[in-house]
């Protein structure tokens, strides 16, 4: 590595990545977790339009932190889809196939 490349990881602050990824965890799990309602009021007889204001909540939740992460960055976006990934992989674990 060059002098360069050493300075600017030593000098680069890395506290806006963890933020994001706990960001990106705690969006992750709301959007996921909200899935399971959105699709049972989808089911319910009238209840289509309360689905989708919840379908546009968690969309919109989705992409205002996606969008505020990739303002900071490319490393706090990375980190905050990472969240989001890792929080996928643990609703589904935790529901399975019944999501």
């Amino acid at each position: 590595m060059t002098q360069d490349a050493i300075n600017l990881l030593l000098t680069s602050s890395w506290w806006p990545s963890f933020i994001a990824l706990a960001a990106g965890l705690v969006v992750g799990l709301v959007h996921f977790a909200s899935l399971r309602r959105n699709a049972a009021l989808y089911m319910e007889h009238g209840r289509v339009g309360g689905a989708i204001l919840l379908q546009l909540a968690r969309m919109s939740l989705l992409v205002l932190s996606l969008s505020a992460a990739a303002w900071l960055g490319v490393g706090p976006l990375l980190a905050t889809a990472l969240g989001v990934l890792i929080a996928r992989a643990a609703v589904m674990s935790r529901f399975g196939r019944t999501l």
